[in-house]
């Protein structure tokens, strides 16, 4: 694995738990602690991490106006972008004019929000950064759930939230997760997972763009089975062990 391969892996590992400790590192990479502390050395000097006793943690992209210390989902949009882009525009693929769309509130799906923009659709989101995109798109109509704001993801959350979905019939949701494993698919936060299970009851087709990085982990909360999805977009780096774990919880798969 390049150092820049490493260093981004231990980026995608830092902004999804916050924080971890170097031997957790050193087993998921697969390498020696001093080459972990080599990386985090290196990464510590671009004000990415600040390193603690016997671990690390996250501090994001540095330079900001706002002290450097920048919403969960800003830091997620440099990592893998270029394979987000990808699994985006083969997402942007499978709709058509006219149709309602479900867009959960992650970075691929912005991404894909921002394929979708010359298009004639409904869109329904719980997502500031995604209704963002379409503010000013004139053949797009926008429905953005209430809920409570929950701003480390810039997502809409809670009663109002589930409420407003459970009015809607979408014909695909396109959505995200911050792990899968073992079958199961995982997101950060109970309420969070509790508006994805309605946005999932209320399409008629649920497709997971998911890239290779998300594969074997986990969250804190349980979204549901792997075979209640009916499509899932990954990268070419997905191995061949998790290609047939998508076949086999009998989900089609594509591969951006």
């Amino acid at each position: 694995m390049l150092i820049v391969e490493r260093q981004t892996r231990i980026a995608e590992l830092l902004v999804r738990r916050g924080m971890a400790d170097l031997e957790t590192l050193c087993a998921e990479l697969a390498v020696s602690q001093s080459t972990v502390r080599r990386d985090l050395d290196s990464m510590e000097e671009r004000g990415l991490v600040k390193r603690t006793h016997g671990g690390v943690v996250w501090i994001g992209e540095p330079g900001r106006a706002d002290g450097g210390h920048p919403y969960a989902f800003d830091q997620r949009m440099g990592v893998l972008a270029d394979t987000k882009r990808q699994i985006a525009r083969a997402a942007a693929k499978l709709v058509e004019p006219s149709q309602t769309i479900l867009l959960d509130g992650g970075t691929t799906t912005f991404f894909l929000a921002q394929e979708l923009l010359n298009q004639s659709l409904q869109i329904v989101t719980n997502s500031l950064p995604i209704a963002n995109v379409f503010l000013n798109a004139k053949d797009v109509e926008l429905i953005l759930t209430g809920g409570v704001l929950y701003p480390r993801y810039g997502v809409l959350l809670g009663p109002m939230a589930d409420q407003a979905l459970a009015a809607v019939h979408a014909t695909i949701l396109f959505i995200s997760v911050a792990g899968i494993n073992e079958g199961s698919l995982f997101n950060q936060n109970p309420l969070l997972v509790q508006a994805e299970r309605r946005m999932m009851e209320q399409a008629q087709k649920a497709v997971l763009l998911a890239d290779s990085s998300k594969f074997g982990q986990q969250a804190l909360a349980r979204l549901g089975g792997l075979n209640e999805i009916d499509l899932v977009i990954s990268d070419a780096g997905l191995s061949e062990a998790y290609r047939e774990e998508v076949r086999a919880a009998g989900c089609e798969l594509v591969i951006a």
